[in-house]
């Protein structure tokens, strides 16, 4: 158990970290720090936290476990001012969708407490944010991904594996790389091509008409569309070489189905759907029942 959890952001993973910490009786004290006197004033009335800071100092002074749940653009800034506060043997762990970033921000900014940062990725999230959407079943059954440093200490490592599987999550390590490449390609890439299509059919004539006629398809395809945008523009950029050869990939393949549709190649046209469609059929997504990777 940890006696002062410091959640540095309160919105809706980090919130969700907390009421899941509290109700498993993980956690003692969580004092909250936000820029937003409003996403302070809901955690506190809510239960997310017992208290609040006025700074990121007073958040962190004292406490013994550490979770930034920031947007990742500003987990540099962030960690500079945590850095001199920190308690030499408090655990420091993010929620973020990104980790080579991270991770340097780190190595830059925690100097001889980097070995106390834990990267992680819990896989789990909806299309809306925000601490009111705060869930403490959001990470249940859910896999949770750890990108350890070279400079990540075993003993904090083995303290967050613990913490997420209590919760009732699977724990995987991932190299930072590795993980950057593939929820680019799984997590990252879909965002941006939601985006991409809402931004495509807005920009033709008749765009009003199209979306009044549009069905459930549409409406799948693009549910993650409504996510926040601010969260997601950072989320691209940080990740922006993985972003880039995936974004890459996805033009060639469109390419190669428009060229089946210009030349009238039914055949090919065919190939290309049914290898699609026979590998979305087999994907089952990754559960604590279901071994692999998202």
């Amino acid at each position: 158990m940890f006696l002062r959890m410091a959640l540095i952001g309160c919105g809706m993973m980090g919130g969700s970290l907390a009421l899941a910490m509290r109700r498993a009786r993980l956690v003692q004290q969580v004092v909250g720090y936000s820029p937003n006197a409003d996403d302070l004033r809901v955690a506190i009335d809510r239960g997310v936290i017992d208290a609040a800071a006025a700074t990121v100092a007073d958040a962190v002074r004292r406490a013994d476990f550490v979770v930034l749940a920031v947007p990742v653009a500003v987990t540099r800034q962030v960690l500079q001012e945590l850095a001199p506060w920190l308690r030499p043997d408090a655990i420091i762990m993010d929620v973020g969708s990104t980790k080579q970033n991270v991770i340097a921000a780190a190595q830059e900014a925690l100097g001889p407490h980097v070995g106390q940062f834990v990267p992680a990725h819990p896989i789990a999230g909806k299309e809306v944010a925000g601490i009111l959407h705060a869930d403490p079943d959001l990470y249940r059954g859910r896999q949770v991904i750890l990108t350890p440093a070279r400079s990540t200490r075993i003993g904090p490592l083995q303290q967050a594996t613990s913490l997420w599987e209590a919760l009732g999550c699977r724990v995987i390590t991932m190299d930072p790389q590795a993980h950057d490449a593939t929820f680019a390609a799984v997590s990252h890439l879909p965002h941006m091509t939601a985006y991409a299509l809402m931004h495509s059919i807005l920009h033709q004539d008749d765009a009003a008409d199209t979306l009044a006629l549009a069905g459930s398809g549409f409406r799948d395809f693009t549910r993650i569309a409504a996510s926040n945008p601010a969260i997601w523009r950072d989320i691209f950029l940080c990740n922006r070489e993985e972003m880039l050869h995936q974004t890459d990939a996805l033009i060639a393949s469109l390419q190669t189905f428009a060229k089946a549709i210009a030349d009238n190649d039914a055949d090919t046209l065919l190939a290309l759907i049914t290898e699609a469609s026979n590998a979305r059929s087999q994907w089952r997504m990754s559960t604590m029942d279901n071994n692999s990777l998202p």
